[in-house]
């Protein structure tokens, strides 16, 4: 005290302040119970917690405009977006409901009743969290979809978001075929070389497979047209990931 008297004196001017942040409030108004993983949902009335807990840490970075991003195949980029946790809690989210669908061509969850290219899946619909993925994909995905495809304007529509399960003794792999959407994204929901072996993505016109993307990173390419793809076979152990149709 007796420098800061001293300093008063001398005409100095300082700024004291004693505000510290030891926590925030949850709103818990909106909060489920019915799922396994009810915080996945919190992405509205929660939003700051569900960062800390689901966005990866390094996703901040891919924003930056002088930041690159990596391009392992023509026009197929792969950043980091979600964290370990969410992708770990996405899955055990889905093997709770458990209701794969059987990667038949008939399926009553989708217009018209009938899927062309069908996987062994789970609609994030079916376990009450579409509206919060779409608010994901407008918030997090779509800046960079700006950054990396400059000029197109997306509304992050999408009717098809979901997460598809490879097997060698189910769906090992997928047919090659075009997606229905302006742009795809695909994230890895777990771990290459530990959970499984085998699997990847190919993209045919430029001979091009990414086989090993890390926990949390996802690809974004164009869906028609030019990037023609088929999903690689799956060896051994289980392969998870998330597939988002953006503006069909």
């Amino acid at each position: 005290m007796h420098d800061m008297y001293t300093y008063y004196l001398q005409g100095m001017f300082m700024h004291v302040s004693n505000m510290k942040k030891f926590g925030r409030l949850i709103n818990s108004d909106n909060f489920e119970i019915r799922n396994l993983h009810n915080e996945l949902s919190q992405i509205f009335d929660n939003r700051l917690d569900w960062e800390e807990r689901y966005i990866h840490e390094n996703y901040s970075k891919v924003l930056d405009p002088e930041s690159p991003v990596d391009m392992p195949c023509q026009d197929v980029y792969l950043f980091p977006i979600l964290s370990n946790t969410f992708c770990r809690h996405l899955i055990e989210e889905m093997e709770h409901f458990g209701k794969w669908s059987n990667g038949q061509n008939q399926d009553s969850r989708i217009s018209g009743g009938y899927e062309n290219v069908p996987t062994q899946d789970i609609h994030m619909k079916q376990v009450g969290l579409e509206n919060a993925w779409l608010h994901f994909l407008k918030e997090y995905i779509v800046p960079i979809q700006l950054k990396l495809f400059p000029g197109y304007y997306s509304k992050a529509n999408s009717l098809m978001n979901f997460v598809v399960r490879y097997r060698p003794d189910e769906q090992p792999a997928l047919r090659p075929h075009h997606d229905s959407s302006t742009f795809t994204i695909n994230i890895a929901l777990n771990e290459h070389g530990v959970d499984y072996q085998g699997g990847g993505c190919r993209f045919l016109r430029y001979n091009c497979s990414i086989t090993a993307s890390k926990v949390g990173y996802v690809t974004m390419h164009p869906g028609r047209l030019t990037h023609y793809h088929e999903g690689l076979r799956t060896t051994q152990g289980t392969r998870y990931i998330m597939i988002s149709f953006i503006d069909p």
